[in-house]
């Protein structure tokens, strides 16, 4: 990309259209955007990943119902927490967060770490989660970068389709756009600003400019279309679950018991293969355990 000088005297612009567009219909009234509570605002960090904002919001309160606070989360049983947690989807994000929970209470004395790189080293949370809780909890003069960031600094200073390359001839390509290269304008254009408000304006900017266009944020190298769910092993791991949570059983018991469930859409084959792969997968991630021939949740 070229020097960030030359997008100098856009940045003014761009910080103008976030603040209007936040001020006149930013989504004030998110829950976690009205708490400085650090181990709420990390529950909501978690749970957004992957997952619709409605969606959340249902999840947030229960959860938070059920685990009013670090070190209700770090004593709950596992199966407890993904009780709790089943519907959201990626259901190790529910296991991180009470791991994370425990290492909490272990080693601060239940209080999160403000720093990122303590942050980083919690299970579960990584480089973007871990300077969102810096920033959204402590107002730490960090910067972040996710979907609708991406979003926002591809369409307000890049070309629609990615970064415009000359060569040596005079002719010019398209690559997509790095992380790498949209750091240096999201590190200037936070400048001066409050970090907690700011971001919050700046991704609900984002989510509206996917509204408007064919998502800019598609010319991001970093873009994945999410995969679908219907069909996906994915599906079969939340069924099982869903099963162990009614108590422990054999694997012949427990393929029965999904094909005779809305799980039998998915036409898994008389081999359990699909079965064998999901339960490997659950118990990899700590999840679930093999006891006496039975399988029940860890």
């Amino acid at each position: 990309m070229a020097h960030i000088d030359q997008y100098i005297d856009r940045i003014e612009q761009f910080r103008k259209d976030v603040w209007d567009h936040y001020r006149a219909v930013g989504r004030h009234d998110l829950p976690w955007r009205k708490t400085k509570d650090p181990y709420r605002i990390m529950v909501s960090e978690v749970m957004l990943q992957q997952t619709q904002v409605p969606r959340v919001l249902e999840k947030y309160r229960e959860f938070l119902k059920a685990f009013p606070n670090i070190r209700a989360l770090a004593k709950a049983p596992l199966s407890d927490v993904l009780r709790v947690w089943s519907g959201m989807g990626y259901n190790r994000r529910g296991k991180y967060l009470k791991d994370a929970a425990v290492e909490i209470v272990k080693r601060y004395d239940g209080k999160l770490p403000h720093d990122v790189v303590s942050l980083r080293a919690l299970p579960g949370i990584g480089p973007y989660t871990a300077s969102a809780v810096a920033i959204f909890a402590f107002n730490t003069p960090d910067t972040l970068i996710e979907t609708n960031v991406r979003t926002a600094f591809i369409h307000a200073f890049l070309a629609p389709k990615g970064v415009i390359h000359p060569n040596r001839r005079g002719q010019t390509s398209v690559k997509k756009v790095s992380d790498r290269d949209l750091l240096p304008l999201i590190a200037k254009a936070a400048e001066g600003q409050d970090p907690r408000t700011w971001h919050w304006a700046l991704m609900d900017y984002g989510s509206h400019l996917k509204k408007l266009h064919k998502n800019p944020g598609r010319a991001s190298a970093h873009y994945i279309r999410q995969s679908k769910f219907d069909g996906s092993l994915r599906q079969v791991r939340g069924a099982i679950l869903r099963e162990l949570h009614n108590g422990a059983c054999r694997e012949h018991t427990l393929l029965q018991r999904l094909n005779r469930s809305k799980i039998s859409s998915l036409n898994l084959d008389i081999s359990g293969r699909r079965l064998d792969d999901a339960l490997a997968g659950l118990a990899r991630d700590g999840m679930i355990r093999e006891e006496k021939g039975q399988w029940r949740i860890a």
